[in-house]
């Protein structure tokens, strides 16, 4: 027959205190550590996943994009190859011209 003892039952009892203390310590440092590298992060100015993400997708859009333009740009340059070379118009203004001819002459 078994017979309870005293002194296993109290040192099974501070056994479990000791277990609880130390459960309760360890979520105590968790969230100091968890707290504290939040507060580190955020002094650093890092994005968050999900702001990667949006700016990664516009990204991806915008390179999209450009390669559609290229390629319509590159079927607008074979179009005009096809039809032969357009005649160029001067740029320079008349009235430049004029100041132009004038300022190679010495004055009599």
């Amino acid at each position: 027959m078994q017979t309870r003892n005293k002194i296993f039952d109290d040192l099974s009892q501070l056994m479990t205190n000791a277990m609880g203390v130390a459960q309760g310590a360890r979520d105590e440092a968790q969230n100091a550590m968890k707290s504290l590298m939040d507060r580190w992060l955020a002094d650093r100015d890092l994005v968050t996943r999900e702001e990667f993400e949006a700016v990664r997708a516009m990204a991806q859009k915008a390179r999209e994009e450009n390669a559609a333009l290229g390629a319509r740009i590159a079927a607008l340059e074979q179009a005009a190859s096809a039809t032969g070379p357009a005649p160029r118009k001067s740029t320079a203004r008349p009235a430049a011209k004029a100041a132009s001819k004038g300022a190679g002459k010495a004055a009599p």
